[in-house]
């Protein structure tokens, strides 16, 4: 189950709280023929995740680390609303961007223009908010003419960009972000991580998952350490010097 933007816990002071979660994928062992996938096709269950319990406050920067495949993604993407608990339950207090899906909500036949307006809807914008900031987000974005184009016509770099500079326009309270995360060309690249280190200085609370251990030791104030589905340890940077390089 999952409870976005709580409002009646009395926990003023938490930003998510998860109670039990797990999440189960079923993964298909597809045969050849459809008469071999009848007689012999069998599906099999993958436990992602199993019993999280977690509790992240507001403010707080808050670094996953753990091997690949560990479930490090799957529980962003759980917070974020991105995908849902197989069981369990999730809360977040605050207006909670994710930078994993840059492009959820976008319309490829609708112009960069109009896509901001429908994007940052889905993110909770309200349309004067969004008038207010869009000269911003079209700034920052840095596409030049190929605003007023459908979105079809875009590289994967420019709907990336575009879906970058909606996100961090929102204001959020709560901000998700996975180090795989790519947002265009170089240049773009330094200045959304700019964007970035400016919520790490902020009062924001900033959920990231990364391999990058000293950048993890240097900002985050507590480090959560997956393994197999499992929080296997939490607490200070001395948790990235206990678990060592990947």
């Amino acid at each position: 189950m999952i409870a976005k933007n709580g409002k009646k816990s009395s926990r003023n002071t938490v930003a998510v709280q998860l109670t039990n979660v797990s999440k189960r994928y079923t993964i298909h062992h597809e045969k050849p023929t459809l008469v071999e996938h009848l007689i012999n096709g069998r599906t099999e269950s993958f436990w992602a995740l199993k019993n999280i319990n977690l509790t992240i406050k507001k403010g707080e920067k808050v670094g996953i680390i753990g091997p690949n495949g560990s479930g490090k993604t799957t529980l962003l993407k759980i917070i974020s609303g991105i995908t849902f608990p197989t069981s369990g339950r999730v809360e977040t207090f605050g207006k909670t961007i994710s930078l994993i899906d840059l492009e959820a909500g976008f319309h490829p036949d609708l112009t960069g223009y109009q896509n901001i307006f429908l994007n940052a809807m889905v993110l909770g914008m309200k349309r004067k908010e969004i008038e207010s900031k869009i000269k911003d987000i079209i700034s920052f974005a840095d596409i030049g003419k190929f605003i007023d184009v459908p979105l079809f016509t875009y590289s994967e770099g420019m709907k990336l960009r575009l879906g970058f500079s909606i996100a961090v326009h929102a204001e959020p309270e709560i901000l998700i972000l996975d180090e795989n995360m790519s947002a265009g060309d170089a240049n773009f690249h330094q200045k959304a991580q700019a964007k970035i280190q400016e919520f790490f200085k902020s009062g924001k609370t900033i959920i990231i998952v990364s391999h990058w251990l000293d950048y993890v030791r240097e900002n985050c104030e507590r480090v959560v350490l997956l393994r197999k589905g499992i929080v296997e340890k939490q607490g200070n940077a001395q948790v990235v010097k206990q678990y060592g390089p990947l």
